[in-house]
């Protein structure tokens, strides 16, 4: 069944329904994807599929340096560095975190060490899914080819893919693509070795900043937001439908 989400069809050429209001989804209701199934379904892995864990980790790290009324912004600020440190050209996931690190605590009037910021590295691996996961996946596994694309480096990767409990088809990272996502780059690499067209594919993600928004750009057919609560939605603009879980899959493949 399919869940009571709320959806709101977008841009030509896969939804020519006009919106009259395109800050409201009052009128809209949830769609299934219907007889025309992707050939893909792509996922971004941390954050979506995997519960990424650099918040709470820099909680334990910076207790003592970072007074609670202040954690919050501090948080924010190392996450808005994270992501403008992939936008440029591939570098290793340790200096991306590393430079991440040093750019805060420079803003916080901290002293940076390497030794903390490479914590962080060195936790990525040990990570494991979001509760819904690994039933969510294995309800469409059999039905549809299911492909990673992450900001990981292939080190890290298998270890939190092995977590999640279902076959993956392809996974891809961004050291494989020399790019990290949201670089178009990134999704053109991944197209190349699929050898499938975006408008033939669904992607997955609880992120617009790092991915949708590309997805959006790159012509994907579906672009499914999973409202995990660490991003605003967006879904009118650059989804195409929106699930509270990855269990919410099956319903929109009417399975």
């Amino acid at each position: 069944m399919v869940q009571n989400r709320r959806l709101v069809p977008v841009d030509p050429p896969f939804h020519r329904a006009r919106i009259e209001n395109p800050l409201s989804q009052t009128d809209w209701e949830i769609r299934a994807v219907g007889a025309r199934r992707p050939k893909y379904i792509t996922f971004d892995c941390y954050g979506t599929l995997t519960n990424f864990q650099m918040g709470p980790l820099a909680r334990q790290i910076f207790a003592d340096q970072v007074s609670p009324e202040n954690m919050d912004a501090f948080l924010a600020d190392f996450a808005y560095y994270r992501l403008d440190e992939v936008l440029g050209d591939w570098k290793p996931y340790s200096e991306v975190l590393c430079n991440s690190i040093e750019r805060t605590t420079r803003k916080w009037g901290l002293p940076y060490r390497e030794d903390q910021a490479l914590q962080f590295y060195d936790a990525v691996p040990t990570w494991g899914p979001h509760p819904d996961v690994p039933a969510g996946l294995a309800r469409i596994a059999s039905e549809i080819p299911l492909v990673i694309l992450s900001n990981a480096m292939n080190e890290h990767i298998q270890s939190n893919v092995d977590k999640l409990g279902a076959p993956f088809a392809h996974i891809f990272t961004a050291q494989d693509a020399n790019a990290y996502k949201p670089r178009l780059q990134a999704f053109e690499y991944m197209f190349d070795q699929l050898g499938c067209a975006p408008e033939e594919a669904m992607h997955v993600s609880s992120s617009f900043r790092y991915d949708h928004m590309s997805a959006r750009d790159m012509g994907y057919g579906w672009r499914v937001f999973v409202a995990r609560g660490h991003e605003p939605s967006l879904t009118p603009h650059y989804a195409t439908h929106e699930i509270e879980d990855i269990g919410g899959l099956a319903g929109l493949m009417g399975l």
